[in-house]
């Protein structure tokens, strides 16, 4: 079941590039997560309830995020996928500065469904982008790095968002990092050279001289490889606890816990910076040192990940005070994604490399439509349910609720396992 071995080095170029994708992706989940942690300031002056940021964060943002991936992904995989990034940059970012200047809950909800169009061209590129600069065997630890973006991106936006908020106000904060990101966008266009489909693969693994996988057929061999399909319910029901979670923290720390604002941007900024980026790496080096012994780690670490996360996520949600709450906190914040480097790496790793955007994209629709659209959607709703009766507790009782999804979560991985041994049965009798 050991994948190929690595046939090349790094291309040309590879490790600037990763390093200018990265800042693409911290901008992409700064932009993304800056609506949660100026959660308070924006219900403060605006009066939405949790219900409404559950929607905002979640459904909204996701209903459009997930699916123009889609045809985004596919026009990524016959286009240039460099150019494709930076014009979605650019549109994320206009959308974030919008943010900053609406009056009401209606213009906040439309500048974030905007926001979700743009960051639909940014991830599924990126990853294929990378897959062609990295050659199997270093590709792990490629994309673990490439996927510091969300843990940094979370960090620098409680760091900055909330000082800036605290200084000055949420609207600021939003026109700042929008800014930011349109010249981020220029840089991706000058800097960054679209490199060769499937230079560093495996002879056979490119297809046929002239042959470009059609959409419908990339879509069909994803849904219908059980393999690939139960990873992507596996990492949406992960996501619906991690983004649950990631959406309401910093409002749950803030109301339930007394952290004020500027506490939430020194202490909680550098335990998810620290955590999350721990995790990510962590889980893309073990990936690349077992997955050489059985493709089987690509289900098992994320299990085992989830399992030890499990009862410091409720110790956290019980803890009286805020700093034991971010005692508790440090370890599911590493331990709850190392699903993510594995499964972009495994998806990468399995297509051809004129299917990786779209299969990327058809991943992401999955489990964001699943995670991001439901899981924060899921918490608001629980939360405004409660409140009548638990006023002063309703996140926490909504955060309990999350539980059982760890349970789910890893039953899937597990389910995925038995795919994998399947499908290396099979191979073997043929």
């Amino acid at each position: 079941m050991s994948p190929a071995a690595p046939v090349a080095r790094p291309g040309a170029g590879a490790w600037t590039a990763l390093a200018i994708l990265c800042f693409v992706y911290v901008l992409n989940f700064l932009d993304r997560q800056l609506l949660s942690i100026l959660a308070k300031p924006i219900q403060d002056e605006l009066g939405v309830s949790d219900g409404q940021l559950g929607l905002l964060g979640g459904l909204y943002f996701a209903a459009f995020y997930c699916v123009l991936a889609i045809p985004v992904g596919w026009l990524a995989d016959r286009t240039n996928r460099v150019r494709v990034l930076s014009l979605a940059c650019s549109l994320w970012s206009a959308a974030t500065a919008a943010c900053g200047f609406s009056q009401n809950y209606t213009q906040l909800a439309l500048s974030r469904m905007a926001v979700g169009v743009g960051e639909a061209g940014g991830v599924p590129p990126s990853y294929a982008i990378i897959s062609d600069y990295f050659p199997s065997g270093s590709r792990g630890t490629a994309l673990s790095l490439f996927n510091f973006g969300p843990p940094i991106g979370q960090a620098l936006g409680i760091a900055f968002g909330a000082s800036i908020a605290a200084a000055y106000s949420w609207r600021s904060a939003f026109l700042a990092i929008g800014v930011v990101g349109l010249f981020t966008a220029l840089i991706v266009w000058v800097f960054v050279r679209e490199p060769k489909r499937g230079g560093l693969d495996a002879p056979d693994t490119s297809p046929p001289a002239g042959q470009k996988a059609g959409f419908w057929s990339t879509c069909v061999m994803f849904f219908t490889n059980p393999v690939l399909l139960r990873l992507a319910l596996a990492c949406g029901a992960t996501q619906f606890v991690t983004y649950g979670i990631l959406n309401f923290t910093t409002l749950f720390l803030m109301r339930e816990k007394g952290m004020t604002l500027a506490d939430v941007a020194l202490y909680y900024a550098l335990l998810i910076g620290i955590g999350t980026v721990a995790g990510m790496y962590m889980s893309g080096r073990l990936i690349d040192i077992f997955s050489r012994r059985s493709k089987l780690a690509y289900a098992w670490i994320p299990a085992i990940g989830l399992i030890i996360a499990l009862p410091f996520f409720i110790g956290f949600v019980w803890a009286p005070t805020w700093t034991m709450a971010l005692g508790f906190l440090a370890v599911p914040t590493a331990f709850n994604y190392f699903y993510l480097s594995p499964s972009v790496t495994l998806v990468q790793e399995e297509v051809r490399p004129d299917q990786r955007v779209l299969s990327g994209a058809l991943l992401l629709l999955v489990m964001n439509l699943i995670g991001l659209g439901f899981g924060p959607t899921f918490v608001g709703a629980v939360s405004d349910w409660v409140r009548p009766t638990h006023p002063d507790n309703s996140l926490q009782i909504a955060f309990y609720s999350l539980a059982p999804f760890y349970i789910v979560a890893v039953a899937l991985f597990m389910w995925l396992a038995r795919a994998m041994k399947h499908e290396a049965k099979a191979g073997d009798v043929s």
